[in-house]
């Protein structure tokens, strides 16, 4: 059973989410604002954030900031109105997924299934073996799923830090564009589909350069990429 944070301003919404999703056995905690999420999510034990943009105590986007800061948990946002700008804000600042209230109850259970099942797959390997690694400024914590350059937080989105463990644990071999796409993004690789080359790109501005300039994540035409190693590297158990 997947265990899911819920936060609103909207008691009734929450209410509904409570009942829909419960009713497809997962588990719900309800939290009344930000502080008590931020706190309840230390613990770990959680798998998935449901929340809304309107907190009393925290504007939604301060909020996603601050979690991305500290976390890679799941994080699906509820927005009151539809606005196709704080949708795009809200997913490059690392969101998951972003609904427009009234949201379907169907389709919220599909959206969480979707993202618990890609966040098992990829994490739970890397959970158990609670690894660090650190190279070149940058290190990844794959138990906190955090990742840090120079000691500061990138907040990666969930599909960004997916590539970037699989890349890493690859160890500078290529990892190909089908295995990412089937990995990060929970579906077979489509002709002409350029999304992985969009997050890749995302993914290299946060990472910036090496030291020596050189490009952290090599593409391999045709094929896929791999992370350029630097001789220093080396990790943690």
């Amino acid at each position: 059973m997947y265990s899911l944070l819920l936060v609103d301003s909207d008691v009734e919404a929450l209410r509904a989410y409570c009942n829909a999703l419960e009713g497809e056995r997962f588990s719900c905690t309800v939290c009344e604002n930000a502080a008590e999420v931020a706190a309840l999510e230390r613990t770990g034990a959680f798998d998935l954030l449901l929340m809304g943009m309107n907190l009393p105590d925290m504007n939604g986007f301060d909020f996603i900031t601050s979690l991305r800061s500290q976390t890679q948990i799941p994080i699906v946002a509820v927005a009151s109105r539809e606005d196709l700008i704080d949708k795009i804000v809200a997913l490059e600042m690392g969101v998951d997924d972003y609904l427009f209230e009234p949201v379907n109850e169907r389709e919220l259970i599909a959206r969480v299934r979707n993202i618990l099942r890609r966040s098992r797959t990829n994490y739970v390997g890397s959970v158990t073996r609670s690894r660090t690694y650190q190279f070149d400024g940058v290190e990844i914590d794959t138990s906190a799923r955090l990742v840090r350059r120079d000691g500061i937080s990138l907040g990666l989105t969930y599909v960004e830090y997916v590539i970037l463990e699989m890349l890493i644990e690859a160890a500078g071999k290529t990892v190909s564009r089908e295995l990412i796409s089937q990995k990060a993004l929970g579906k077979e690789l489509a002709p002409f589909d350029r999304s992985i080359d969009v997050h890749i790109s995302k993914l290299r501005k946060k990472l910036g350069e090496a030291r020596d300039r050189a490009e952290r994540i090599v593409t391999v035409r045709g094929v896929g990429y791999f992370y350029s190693m630097p001789s220093e590297e080396k990790s943690a158990g």
